[in-house]
């Protein structure tokens, strides 16, 4: 290179000439200045260091998760608070002053139907991390017929788009977990391998521990080659209905004294028993103390009401009813219900007994001959459920555009 060339050359991205900056670094083909290179090494510090900024608080998480979710307040706002502590913690796992920051782990109990897969799946949606979730009914002990504990994590890997350091800070969602309690009936007669045994194999992973997982999943052979995946900063939220355990905790408030002055607590006063639930009481349900340490938040959630089922059904961002109504507005026809028809399907899901669940299968049954129909008539305007639709499998209220001339 001749010294007439180098004094015509420049930083590669801002044009500076050499004689403008103090500092230009050749490269293949290219150079950089020292300003290019401040600024790069700016932006690189505020994505990996300052990623606390880009953490949702935990208000600004329940206003999302309530846009989705009707009630169950205190259940949004111990998700919203483990969550964001989570993700504030892994921005600072690096502490100056040494100390060591611990995950709290979730479980959410309740009924069927009131909502604790649709927190998880709408936590998903909000979240931009790996998220996975996961039916605690099919694991087995590790050489049984049925899926290893650690596929849990081989999902999670591949949702992380076989990122390693994603996978290893993402969320799980184990739901129907009040599946794999102890079986008292099997403890001398065969091995309990869908209970205490999984139970074992969740508390390694929950509590932090180095997992070989294969990567496409299944079972490990030998010579395969394996992944090895640190949990220890893997969130773990788990779901479940916990039948009969009202009773546990019923025994546990009534007490066991004796005399005419012992506290006895009716059980018409405390519908809602759940949340009086504790620790000890998933303990006595069957549950191995060690695993149950590791689930430090007990979220339990709430009957549904009337009133909240009525909610879910026409107040949230995709409840059914809007979804009901987006797919009629797609053959450009206005769905409409009313009030009348909307408390006569409440009341029926509620007889159901099924929660949240009923209000759609409800639905799937008044809607299919309507759904039928309506697609094969022209010029339809609107279509209107009234309580005779519900009651009286009558037809709907049906108006059509009127002929131009």
């Amino acid at each position: 290179m001749t010294s007439a060339t180098k004094l015509n050359i420049c930083c590669s991205f801002c044009r500076s000439g050499q004689n403008d900056v103090k500092l230009l670094i050749e490269g293949h083909s290219a150079y950089i200045c020292n300003n290019c290179i401040e600024k790069s090494f700016l932006a690189l510090e505020e994505n990996s260091v300052d990623n606390k900024k880009n953490i949702r608080s935990p208000k600004a998480l329940k206003k999302e998760l309530d846009k989705y979710i009707i009630g169950h307040d205190k259940a949004k706002k111990a998700v919203s608070v483990a969550v964001y502590n989570h993700y504030k913690r892994l921005a600072n796992i690096e502490s100056k002053n040494n100390i060591n920051l611990e995950k709290s782990n979730i479980l959410l109990l309740g009924s069927t139907g009131t909502g604790k897969t649709l927190l998880a799946k709408t936590l998903a949606k909000i979240l931009n991390v790996p998220f996975v979730i996961a039916d605690a009914t099919v694991l087995t002990e590790a050489g049984y017929v049925g899926e290893d504990v650690e596929n849990i994590l081989v999902r999670l890997y591949h949702e992380a788009g076989y990122d390693l350091e994603k996978t290893q800070k993402g969320i799980v969602y184990i739901d129907e977990i009040d599946k794999i309690s102890k079986k008292d009936m099997n403890q001398s007669i065969t091995r309990d391998v869908s209970g205490e045994g999984v139970q074992q194999s969740l508390l390694k992973i929950i509590e932090g521990t180095i997992a070989n997982i294969p990567p496409e999943g299944g079972r490990k052979h030998p010579e395969q080659p394996l992944i090895k995946i640190d949990t220890t900063n893997i969130l773990f939220i788990c779901g479940g209905t916990f039948d009969g355990i009202s009773k546990i905790i019923d025994k546990r408030s009534k007490g066991g004294g004796i005399g005419f002055d012992r506290k006895i607590v009716s059980r018409n006063e405390n519908p809602n028993v759940l949340l009086d639930i504790r620790h000890e009481d998933i303990i006595n349900y069957g549950f191995i103390p060690e695993l149950v340490g590791r689930l430090q938040v007990l979220s339990p959630l709430e009957m549904l009401t009337k009133k909240s089922m009525k909610l879910i059904l026409i107040k949230p961002k995709n409840s059914i009813i809007k979804q009901y109504q987006h797919l009629f507005s797609l053959d450009n026809v206005k769905l409409s219900f009313t009030d009348n028809a909307i408390n006569i399907i409440v009341d029926k899901a509620i007889k159901r007994n099924t929660g949240a669940r009923a209000l759609r299968s409800i639905l799937e049954e008044v809607m299919l001959e309507i759904m039928y129909e309506i697609p094969s008539l022209k010029k339809v305007k609107s279509c209107t459920i009234n309580s005779a639709v519900i009651l009286k499998n009558k037809k709907p209220q049906i108006t059509y555009f009127k002929k131009t001339a």
